[in-house]
């Protein structure tokens, strides 16, 4: 059953993005308000540019003595990866794992490359299979680098 699913299926929708041209401030606070631990991030076209995470503010901004009122949500921006809603189940997992992340953007690529929602681990947890949430697990918890893990 779970071969039919799409992320399109699994995903949260509704999700908002931060500007990039806003404050990680403004990030802090979307975050709080949406009880979330992370926003994508959104380009004046309204594509997907980034992603942010309440760890990235603490530890690339605040741990290092910077006003997150200061800097824009989109000088954080990492590589990020998405999927397409159209896509199935499986690489949905083969992405997640692959790039051991715990969060995907869903884009409909059908639509102009709009974001249309994300996929988190909750949403694996609500849709998949016990033996690929095993998989999932083992592949982005167990070989994750020492200084990656919380028990290091």
């Amino acid at each position: 059953m779970t071969e039919k699913l799409r992320a399109r299926d699994i995903m949260s929708s509704g999700v908002q993005c931060v500007g990039a041209h806003q404050s990680l401030f403004d990030a802090a606070k979307m975050m709080r308000d949406l009880n979330v631990g992370c926003l994508p991030i959104c380009g004046d076209n309204n594509k997907l540019t980034g992603l942010i995470t309440d760890r990235d503010i603490v530890i690339n901004c605040c741990a290092e003595g910077v006003d997150p009122a200061t800097v824009q949500a989109g000088s954080m921006n990492a590589k990020v990866h998405w999927i397409d809603a159209d896509a199935d189940a499986a690489e949905v997992l083969t992405t997640m794992e692959e790039n051991q992340i715990r969060r995907l953007p869903v884009i409909d690529v059908k639509s102009g490359h709009r974001l249309v929602g994300m996929i988190t681990e909750a949403n694996l947890a609500k849709n998949l299979s016990d033996d690929q949430i095993a998989e999932f697990v083992s592949r982005v918890y167990a070989t994750a680098p020492m200084s990656d893990r919380s028990d290091a």
